[in-house]
């Protein structure tokens, strides 16, 4: 009697064991990946950053909103040759001392093929003086010549890995693509144009439209340090 009452309780347990295991495997069948975010967010794609441009590479195209409300890429310029990109801004009292020496390098250049296209990268919230507002403002006051661009997302300041306002890089195009020839200081005398002796940018575009390898291909750039968002 007693071993019957002991296979019985056995057998009980068993059968509960097996129909916890039928349950969790019914109700696992009824889950969707809506109820399961876990698995969801594990199994998303991971993406990686590109490394920021070197001498040599060829730049992305980019979309940016100009002052005027249009974006703005590279193959906005389909008969362009190259471009003066400038990453500046409106506080920097550096970027300040220069916005004159961009308008004249848009002048000499432009009709070249190689216009200026500046691009302010700052986070507003650090200086108000570089918001979206305030850009429309200095470029009525100094009446720019060239396209102002905000890189609100400040993905294409760190494609090129600028540091700081101004900083200059020098694209041109070959078999389609968008070469980058320069990088640095736009010259060696940011409080004087008049007492300038090496005249970075302007040596570099001489190579370059000469069909010739720059000689020297990058400077340091010195200015305010963008201002990046947390």
């Amino acid at each position: 009697m007693k071993r019957q009452i002991g296979i019985l309780i056995v057998l009980s347990a068993l059968l509960a064991v097996l129909g916890s295991y039928i349950y969790k495997k019914e109700d696992a069948e009824t889950i969707t990946p809506a109820e399961t975010p876990e698995v969801a967010e594990s199994s998303s794609e991971v993406i990686v950053a590109a490394p920021p441009y070197a001498i040599g590479d060829a730049v992305r195209d980019f979309s940016l909103r100009n002052i005027n409300g249009k974006m703005v890429s590279l193959a906005s310029y389909p008969s362009a040759r190259g471009f003066i990109i400038v990453f500046t801004c409106n506080h920097c009292p550096f970027s300040k001392s220069y916005e004159d020496r961009l308008l004249l390098l848009d002048k000499e250049f432009a009709f070249k093929g190689y216009p200026v296209i500046a691009i302010n990268p700052n986070d507003p919230e650090a200086y108000e003086e570089d918001s979206f507002e305030n850009m429309k403002l200095r470029s009525e006051e100094k009446k720019f010549t060239f396209p102002y661009l905000l890189d609100d997302r400040q993905v294409v300041a760190r494609a090129f890995d600028a540091q700081r306002t101004p900083h200059v890089f020098l694209v041109k195009k070959e078999d389609g693509k968008n070469i980058l020839k320069y990088a640095g200081a736009i010259d060696d005398n940011p409080q004087d144009a008049n007492g300038v002796s090496k005249n970075y940018i302007q040596d570099a575009l001489g190579y370059v439209i000469g069909n010739k390898p720059v000689v020297t291909p990058t400077s340091k750039a010195v200015g305010c340090a963008i201002k990046w968002k947390n």
